[in-house]
This record gives structure tokens, sequence and C-alpha cells, in this order.
């Protein structure tokens, strides 16, 4: 069975530097990319271990205390005392 190969829409070559050139495919374990431009390639091992997800505010678990906290707002007289 032939590899599909498929490109990567907005990938720019990193030897020509023509955008919408580069297609990449998986065989046997290793990640290829190729330029149908130049003649740029490029393999790598695919990693089985995923990345750790990086910290934002939206993944990251608030405290119970500070969701439950009602704060109250002191108006200042602009005119002052």
């Amino acid at each position: 069975m032939a590899v599909l190969k498929r490109f990567i829409a907005g990938a720019v070559c990193p030897r020509c530097a023509e955008m919408d050139r580069i297609r990449a495919w998986e065989q046997h374990g290793v990640r290829y990319r190729d330029c149908v431009n130049c003649d740029f390639f490029e393999q790598s091992a695919i990693e089985e271990e995923a990345a750790a997800e990086l910290t934002t505010r939206v993944n990251q678990e608030r405290e119970e205390q500070q969701r439950n906290t009602i704060q109250t707002v002191r108006i200042l007289d602009p005119r002052g005392r």
C-alpha cells in the first residue's frame, strides 16, 4: 500500500523559503518531511512520550477558598472629606 503524503498548510520550506510546498508522512515509526520545490528532506523518529501540558490559567485548579470569597467594594468620594 502506498504511503499517503500530505501537504502542510502554511508551512515554509527552510531551504527555499517557499510556502505550501512541504509535505509530510509517517512510515515505520519515522516522520518524514520534504519540499516539492527544492531538494529539502528531513526525517525524525516519532517519540512515544507526549510532551507535558503547559500550565495556563485555564487548566490550573483554583483553590476553593478563592472561588467563595466575597469582597466588598468601597466607593470613594471624589471631593474628599
